[in-house]
């Protein structure tokens, strides 16, 4: 039971009763929220102002009309209009333990809704280059968009996880030649030379090992691709157990040179052309660049610019190989064709430029199906006031298998959501781990400490008493003070918490709820 839609309900029922002509854009704009000042009362509908518009009323003289219907309810213990005409319901105590009991009785499905209506929903994330560990610049993106995907879920969309695996191009070129010498490596015992240029981490150095022992001591360059089936395969494995220890798994793998392979690129560049979406033509310079610098050379472009792109995108290289961006609208077209009616798809601070483009590709391919991009800003991970570093088997990076080898993956999951996706976080790696009110992680898990502790020292010291309670022979309405009455409220806030998350593809309000309710609890 969400009981800001309850008593919306009951709003807009009175609208009705009072403009019987109300127009549908006129009731979507009706809210009802907590108002700002918990002393103003339990609810605040802005009803009046927006009917007032709509309908050129004075809207003093509707919110009292409205007060007087609302006054009539049987939950409502009073109503009040403030400033320019919102109606501020306080409800009565009885109501909140109404909820309460509700909240008992569904325990963990409490606040699930069908916001979503069975909505087929992609939601693609992580997505990093097959060429090492997850570096600790993915776990943002990884938590944001794993916490997003279930919270799709307990809002009634049918949603599937997708990492899209960049098994196609130069850097999976450079991969194999990095593992061929590991496994030469492995074959002769002489450290290898890594050049300029290829991977250096030590990772490679089992899947050099695994070489020598699957195909023996005859491998070479004639074995490149073979090299490059295997050595993917084994950086999958990696990262699917770095995705693991963050407690993330997806449901779809999806390989980039399978668009390749299956001519799937030709075919919707083919459709696209017919459709005037793509031309053959000549970029202009880079800003600042002189012309004659420039390569004129003509070449298939995408109209991006048509969507509000800066510049019309292209689609081959200059050897007349495919761009990456031309996997990308094959890859967008066989997510419509899977049927999506909504795709998401999380990015890197670093990847904002992607964003007109990839909306550009579902807005041609198909315009009835919704693209929604996210970037996940930066995270700065310190220790003791100084950028974390740690010489690992990565080479030059920091792994996020490091990171929850440190403080943990719940630490990790909890602490990427204390800020909004598109603000910058300090990730300092000894606070998050220290047992005081200032970390938000222990505030949080301390609340559910201390809930345990109270039942177990009830159960130990008022056995009877405990025997009825946990049978559901309680008077809730002894729950009269004011701090239990907020805590329950805050309570029953779940809902419009959890839904609101879903709409604005916001996890991280998720987050700030459950630090509201700690807060609440604690005192």
């Amino acid at each position: 039971m969400n009981i800001f839609k309850e008593f919306r309900q009951h709003i807009i029922k009175i609208v009705q009763d009072l403009e019987p002509h109300i127009d549908k854009s006129t009731k979507e704009n009706i809210v009802m929220e907590s108002p700002k000042d918990p002393s103003h009362g339990d609810l605040s509908t802005n009803a009046a102002m927006i009917l007032a518009s709509s309908y050129r009323l004075n809207p003093q003289d509707v919110a009292k009309s409205i007060q007087e219907k609302i006054a009539e309810l049987p939950d409502v213990e009073s109503v009040t209009i403030a400033g320019p005409g919102f109606i501020n319901i306080a409800l009565k105590n009885a109501k909140w333990h109404e909820q309460l009991l509700e909240i008992i009785k569904l325990g963990s499905s409490y606040g699930d809704c069908n916001l979503g209506k069975n909505r087929t929903v992609n939601v693609e994330y992580v997505s990093c280059n097959p060429t090492g560990p997850m570096h600790i610049g993915h776990a943002r993106g990884a938590v944001y968009g794993d916490v997003l995907a279930n919270i799709l879920k307990r809002c009634g969309y049918s949603v599937v996880k997708e990492f899209y695996i960049n098994d196609a191009g130069s850097q999976i070129e450079t991969l194999a030649r990095t593992a061929l010498l590991r496994y030469k490596q492995a074959i002769t015992g002489e450290e290898a030379q890594i050049p300029e240029g290829f991977y250096p981490g030590q990772y490679l150095i089992p899947v050099g090992q695994n070489l020598a022992k699957e195909y023996g001591t005859d491998l070479s360059e004639d074995d490149l691709e073979l090299i490059k089936k295997f050595t993917v395969l084994q950086m999958m494995e990696m990262i699917k157990d770095d995705l693991a220890n963050l407690g993330i798994k997806h449901d779809v793998f999806f390989s980039e040179k399978t668009l390749h392979n299956g001519n799937k690129i030709e075919h919707i560049i083919k459709k696209l052309i017919q459709d005037g979406f793509i031309y053959t033509g000549v970029l202009p310079p880079p800003k600042g660049k002189l012309h004659k610098e420039w390569d004129t050379k003509k070449q298939l472009l995408f109209k991006t610019t048509s969507f509000g792109d800066s510049q019309d995108r292209p689609l081959q290289k200059g050897d007349s190989s495919w761009t990456y961006f031309a996997a990308e609208v094959a890859y967008f077209e066989d997510k419509i064709n899977r049927g999506f009616d909504k795709m998401v798809l999380i990015l890197g601070a670093d990847h904002a430029g992607y964003i007109k483009r990839s909306e550009s590709v579902v807005k041609a391919i198909d315009s009835s199906r919704e693209c929604i991009i996210k970037t996940c800003q930066l995270v700065n991970f310190v220790q003791d006031g100084a950028p974390l570093k740690m010489s690992k088997r990565s080479g030059d990076f920091v792994t996020a298998k490091d990171i929850v080898d440190l403080v943990g993956k719940d630490v990790i999951r909890f602490m990427m959501l204390t800020r909004r996706n598109d603000a910058v976080i300090d990730f300092d790696v000894v606070k998050v781990v220290e047992m005081s009110k200032d970390n938000p992680v222990f505030y949080v898990q301390y609340a559910h400490v201390r809930s345990c502790s109270i039942l177990k020292n009830a159960a130990e010291n008022e056995p009877e008493s405990f025997a009825k309670f946990q049978q559901g022979n309680v008077s809730i309405d002894l729950l009269s003070l004011n701090e239990e009455l907020a805590l329950i409220k805050n309570l029953a806030s779940w809902p419009k918490v959890l839904e609101s998350s879903a709409l604005f593809f916001e996890p991280h309000r998720i987050a700030f709820y459950l630090q509201s309710l700690a807060s609440d609890f604690h005192a």
